[in-house]
């Protein structure tokens, strides 16, 4: 970390220490650590582990499903928490949707669209700090070691692939691919996975039930959405994401139905909770680091994100459906 970055974030917040280096931070007397840093958290993750602390980790947990194996590892070791930070798994919302999915009556589609947008028109209206630069060296450091385990994990690719694989696939679609898991379980097949400059889509099956998931960068319009939609044959279920840099945009649900045999039908837009995700998934930690409750997402469950990443690119190259593609191998 940068040491201006450091000094401005203790001064707001009434921290009496500072540390420029996450060693010296674990040689502080701590019981728990959110690993929010750039390159793989896993080195991290790891001697947290080793020394008895509980890890909150950002997504994505890894680079890799070797690096995800050593935390998950280590953790279960030390008999500390290793909790995920996918946040979107803790909104109210996605909760009842979540439920209104397994009651639903012959569910035959389930579609996830984003449409990505600028960042920065999402937070002019904050006050920032200013981003100073890591001391010399760091930042060339990290993308060497990132370069690595992107090896590692997908070997030899192409630019693309790699860039891909780093930036889309890590950095955005997890979100949207562990909360599909979050509702339906572990997919039994990846049939289609198409990579393209600005956009993605992955089609996947649990049972017969096909999901369609698709990405698409639109740099042009400040209009940030991700929707989940399921459709049965008498009811449909939209949830509707804001962009997550809103402080307490609510999450909306929509459930459209009728009356069959009729021209009656129905939509109705809910707005389940005002209580920011984050919020909820801080306390899932807390709850598990104090109560030993197990959380929604514990490294086990993005260990399984890694490997569908993974699975999405070896299926774009080999252009071959995957049985099985949240199963580590």
């Amino acid at each position: 970390m940068a040491p201006e970055n450091a000094a401005v974030c203790a001064e707001r917040f009434g921290i009496p220490r500072t540390c420029t280096d996450w060693r010296d931070l674990l040689d502080e007397p701590i019981d728990a650590v959110l690993v929010l840093t750039s390159g793989s958290h896993a080195p991290i993750a790891v001697e947290a582990a080793k020394r008895g602390i509980h890890v909150l980790v950002e997504k994505p947990m890894c680079f890799s499903t070797v690096e995800g194996r050593a935390m998950v590892d280590a953790a279960e070791a030390a008999g500390v928490v290793l909790m995920v930070a996918y946040n979107k798994r803790y909104d109210p919302a996605y909760l009842r949707f979540r439920d209104e999915v397994a009651a639903m009556n012959g569910t035959r589609l389930m579609r996830v669209t984003t449409h990505e947008s600028p960042f920065q028109p999402y937070v002019d209206h904050y006050r920032l700090a200013p981003v100073g630069r890591p001391p010399a060296g760091v930042l060339e450091r990290l993308k060497a070691e990132t370069e690595v385990s992107i090896t590692q994990a997908i070997g030899v690719a192409d630019e693309f692939q790699r860039m891909a694989y780093r930036s889309i696939l890590l950095d955005t679609l997890v979100h949207e691919l562990n909360g599909v898991r979050g509702v339906l379980g572990e997919p039994d097949w990846l049939d289609y996975a198409d990579l393209r400059q600005d956009s993605l889509t992955v089609m996947l099956r649990f049972g017969r039930l096909p999901v369609a998931i698709h990405w698409i960068d639109l740099p042009g319009i400040a209009r940030y959405k991700m929707e989940f939609a399921a459709y049965g044959p008498d009811r449909r279920l939209t949830l509707t994401f804001p962009s997550p840099f809103l402080r307490s945009e609510p999450t909306l649900l929509h459930v459209e139905d009728g009356e069959p045999g009729t021209a009656r039908s129905r939509v109705s837009e809910e707005i389940t909770s005002y209580e920011s995700s984050f919020k909820r998934e801080l306390v899932a930690f807390h709850e598990a680091v104090i109560a030993g409750t197990v959380p929604a997402t514990p490294g086990a469950d993005g260990l399984r994100d890694i490997a569908l990443c993974q699975s999405i690119v070896e299926s774009f190259r080999s252009r071959a459906p995957i049985e099985k593609p949240s199963l580590p191998r």
